[in-house]
């Protein structure tokens, strides 16, 4: 009788598609297989010049802004929301910092180049850096949780109002008086070894992880994700905790600005329209499904590095830069796709 029931069980159920079973056997580490391929490929074609210190140097210095506003933007996802405001808030950032250096230091802001500014200067333009990100995320955050708005439109219409706004203090023109200290010592210095923007993205990444995936508070951000009504039940307040979620997203895009406005010695007011988009194709690619409650962040770390090898690999090949637009969007695609696979395997599961 038993034997009986369990074989019309098992006809009942629908045999996994090869397709299904391919995601559910790759699961998370296609990605890194990609990576791993696209690494060896132009190394093979290219070894001179792809495998050299100052490229591979290269490739870690143009990935670390980019990793840092990736984690606050793999926070978010995880939480089940969005950010397309992250480049905005970078840009107005960097041009309230910029104009808070030159304004602490006395210099009129005429000069072209650097400025005599300490690190003192430079530490509060840091401080008001990382209190204007935090300010838009703050609103982001409050807009989302208590007046209800989709994320999606929130931070579509922040991301106008904050490049606006930089737009409006600058003229549209960019700072291009940077501390010669800062452009020095962060931009092109060394910390250990280490290239310093790339040992400040090292940093922020393993607390970042250690938050998420070892905090109460890392845990109460995947709870929220997976079903933010279950999440309100158990006692989490899950307005508060998504204000702070999107203020850390915005405080990382302040740090962000201020390494970039290191890197290139000057504000960047038209050079970050993409990374809305870059940063949400590096989490999905990463592993971090973008119906929340799933994501890490070496994943996000794996992601990152995908368009930086393959941007590095068109130039170096000859290859025009923008078929990295369309290789990117077939790869984010597939990443969308697996994780589809993956989550229906696991409802049949």
């Amino acid at each position: 009788m038993n034997s009986a029931i369990d074989k019309e069980a098992i006809s009942d159920i629908e045999p996994e598609s090869q397709a299904q079973r391919m995601a559910r056997i790759l699961g998370g580490g296609w990605i890194f297989l990609l990576l791993v391929g696209l690494i060896v490929i132009f190394a093979v074609l290219r070894p001179q010049q792809f495998g050299s210190s100052y490229n591979l140097s290269q490739i870690a210095i143009n990935a670390a802004i980019l990793l840092v506003l990736s984690i606050g933007q793999t926070y978010i996802i995880i939480a089940a929301g969005i950010d397309l405001s992250v480049g905005a808030v970078l840009v107005f950032c960097s041009v309230v910092s910029a104009r808070a250096m030159l304004w602490f230091s006395g210099d009129p802001g005429s000069t072209f180049g650097t400025t005599d500014a300490g690190w003192g200067i430079i530490a509060l333009g840091t401080l008001v850096s990382l209190a204007a990100g935090a300010g838009w995320g703050a609103i982001n955050g409050w807009l989302v949780a208590f007046a209800r708005i989709p994320a999606l439109i929130v931070t579509l219409g922040t991301l106008g109002m904050s490049l606006g706004f930089a737009q409006i203090i600058t003229g549209g023109v960019d700072v291009r008086a940077m501390p010669e200290q800062l452009v020095a010592d962060i931009g092109s210095g060394s910390i250990a070894g280490i290239p310093s923007l790339v040992f400040i993205a090292i940093v922020v990444t393993i607390i970042a992880a250690i938050v998420l995936h070892l905090t109460r508070f890392g845990l109460r951000i995947f709870a929220i994700g997976s079903n933010a009504d279950a999440a309100r039940r158990s006692g989490i307040d899950v307005r508060a905790h998504l204000i702070r979620i999107y203020m850390i997203s915005g405080m990382l895009a302040g740090l962000a600005a201020v390494m970039s406005n290191a890197r290139f010695s000057t504000t960047t007011i038209g050079g970050h329209a993409m990374d809305n988009l870059t940063t949400i194709s590096a989490v999905v690619l990463g592993g971090t499904s973008l119906f929340g409650g799933l994501g890490s962040i070496a994943g996000t770390v794996i992601g990152v590095f995908i368009p930086i090898i393959l941007l590095n690999g068109f130039v170096i090949l000859g290859i025009p830069p923008f078929w990295q637009t369309v290789a990117m969007g077939a790869v984010l695609i597939l990443a969308v796709w697996v994780d589809q696979l993956k989550r229906r395997a696991q409802e049949r599961g």
